[in-house]
């Protein structure tokens, strides 16, 4: 009944609803995301996501190139961690003997992407230097492969996305300002899942299924006692956090109805945590 009632909202609101059938919801708010994206999906202009850990921001950037209909690829990349040598490697490529070792050009992955979307993850940890080469980027669509002094035009689009307050840091002086505002041409922000539990349902049968299918084992069933549970527990790591726990407990199962003590115990020990405040009960 769920997935019926989720296939319905999807293709009696939607243009391309097949573009979305990987994220599992029927919240009125995530539709009418759905609905920007489709409003926005053919925009060269970047678009920034913003949403916590595990709110499923690279569903939803892969959802913007599949509705878009770009001939080219779809190509993500997480640069959480790039110094600036590896991110303009990664991104933009060497010639041969730019560095030490290059013996053969390499293109980077805004080639690979010629055409389609680049997705560039956790841009909020993007160094100070990479920040002025990706503005330039988007502001000429141009880039300087390592070692060479020709430029080089792209026509891919560029999505990022950030669970960082992008908007703190440039006022901080953190993110550059014109970098910021040219992000954030199109903004989305994905809500975490503490705001859609009439999700949890839908969800839990989802990642139920998932799990029983990927261990060998029968899927169980549920009373409502785990929906109740679960209603009170804020979910820091959001949609991730529930299917990881939803394969733990479906993993350790032995009966027909699935057990809520690991439920029970993950919730305990974040309770434990002087920084946990539960849901008010619904």
């Amino acid at each position: 009944e769920n997935s019926l009632l989720r296939e319905h909202l999807l293709s009696s609101e939607l243009l391309h609803p097949e573009a979305f059938a990987d994220i599992v919801t029927a919240d009125k708010t995530m539709h009418a995301l759905f609905q920007y994206i489709e409003a926005v999906s053919t925009t060269p202009q970047p678009i920034l996501i913003t949403g916590e850990t595990g709110a499923g921001k690279e569903l939803i950037a892969r959802s913007i190139h599949d509705v878009s209909k770009r001939r080219g690829k779809y190509v993500p990349v997480n640069i959480a961690g790039l110094d600036d040598n590896v991110f303009s490697d990664t991104l933009f490529g060497h010639v041969r003997g730019a560095f030490t070792g290059a013996d053969k050009k390499r293109d980077g992955l805004i080639e690979q992407a010629a055409g389609g979307t680049l997705f560039l993850d956790e841009i909020g940890d993007l160094n100070a230097s990479s920040q002025v080469k990706l503005l330039r980027l988007l502001q000429e669509r141009e880039y300087f492969p390592l070692g060479s002094d020709t430029p080089r035009r792209t026509d891919a689009r560029i999505i990022v996305a950030t669970n960082r307050d992008l908007q703190k840091m440039q006022k901080e002086g953190e993110f550059r300002e014109d970098l910021y505002f040219r992000l954030r041409s199109h903004l989305i922000r994905l809500p975490p899942l503490r705001e859609r539990l009439d999700d949890l349902p839908l969800l839990v049968d989802h990642f139920l299924t998932r799990a029983a299918e990927g261990l060998g084992r029968k899927k169980p069933t549920v009373t409502a006692e785990l929906f109740q549970l679960l209603s009170t527990y804020p979910f820091p790591g959001n949609v991730r956090e529930l299917e990881a726990m939803i394969f733990n407990a479906v993993s350790t199962h032995t009966s027909g109805t699935l057990d809520l003590a690991s439920f029970k115990q993950i919730i305990a020990e974040a309770a434990a945590d002087s920084d946990f405040e539960p849901l008010p009960p619904r």
